[in-house]
């Protein structure tokens, strides 16, 4: 597939009084695309990020990152270090399912003004925390696809409290794609079958992708877990997925 020139800019999304700062990345080439949201892991919409959003435009996608630490730490973002790992977890333990899914319905409403972006063809990716957001952002009804790389805690916890995330599996309206690497010490594998399991028990399109030897964050090649083999597979993967939106 021949990657797509593209523009790249910094946007603004008005979410009552809040300014969401978002990467937005999109195809030069006028026409009309689908579009996928990509949600951040603990470092903010950092270079991993930027570049996976950039990555998806050149396939033919208007992609767009929001900034879910808004609230939190505007203009935040940072490397892997454990201190900043130390920082991301406490931005992220301050966020809560209701504000994270206004969010991110406030850029799907965004992306819909945008006149190249095709008005009912949505998806989402998320890695790490991001991951477990995209779950929650798969009840959203434009999202038709959804990629939730490594999401650790869908089965134990929600952001900002309530019953786990993954309760909410029966609001799921369309295909999720769930990637974990069987070395995360963060999500053990009776998690993962969990997981599958209640997608299974909703009758939820689904594949749940288990990767032996890969730990936590291998699909970012700028932290030491980056699995190369296992990333490029993944990424195979994520690409099938949003063909479905095209």
């Amino acid at each position: 597939m021949t990657e797509r020139a593209i523009d790249t800019t910094t946007v603004q999304i008005s979410q009552d009084n809040l300014s969401i700062v978002a990467y937005l990345a999109q195809p030069k080439e006028s026409g009309s695309y689908p579009a996928v949201v990509v949600l951040q892991e603990i470092f903010g919409v950092n270079v991993h990020i930027r570049d996976v959003t950039e990555r998806i435009a050149k396939l033919g996608y208007v992609a767009i990152a929001p900034a879910l630490f808004q609230r939190q730490a505007p203009g935040f973002e940072t490397g892997y270090t454990p201190e900043d790992i130390e920082i991301g977890r406490g931005y992220a333990m301050q966020t809560t399912a209701s504000e994270l899914l206004s969010d991110i319905q406030a850029t799907i409403d965004y992306l819909k003004t945008l006149p190249n972006v095709k008005k009912d063809s949505f998806g989402c990716v998320g890695f790490c925390f991001g991951g477990h957001v995209a779950y929650l952002a798969a009840t959203l009804p434009d999202i038709k696809a959804t990629a939730s790389f490594y999401g650790a805690g869908i089965t134990t916890r929600t952001p900002g409290g309530g019953e786990p995330t993954v309760t909410r599996t029966n609001e799921i309206k369309g295909t999720i794609y769930t990637l974990f690497g069987m070395e995360d010490a963060s999500i053990p594998a009776e998690q993962v079958d969990e997981i599958e399991a209640t997608l299974e028990k909703y009758n939820i399109p689904h594949r749940v992708f288990r990767y032996d030897g890969a730990d936590h964050g291998f699909f970012c090649d700028r932290r030491a877990s980056y699995n190369p083999k296992v990333a490029a597979d993944a990424w195979e993967q994520v690409k099938q997925l949003f063909g479905q939106l095209a």
